[in-house]
């Protein structure tokens, strides 16, 4: 069994699945982008680039279902 608890709305479910996946894309797309285009660093995606995109990307996605769980539990 697994720790989470079923939903009783899976068209929530997915909402909030795809919502996540765009809040990750976004935040790496951003990270890798200021990386990237940034005056004065020297223009290279390296590893620690993609390290740094890819928690920054998990950190937005991990805030925006945080924010939408709380608005459902506590609306208004």
């Amino acid at each position: 069994m697994s720790p989470e608890s079923t939903s009783e709305d899976p068209a929530r479910d997915a909402r909030l699945r795809r919502s996540g996946i765009g809040a990750f894309l976004a935040g790496a797309a951003a990270t890798l982008a200021f990386f990237a285009f940034f005056p004065g660093l020297p223009h290279v995606i390296d590893w620690g680039a993609i390290i740094a995109a890819l928690a920054i990307g998990g950190l937005a996605r991990w805030a925006l279902q945080y924010r939408l769980r709380k608005r459902r539990t506590h609306p208004g």
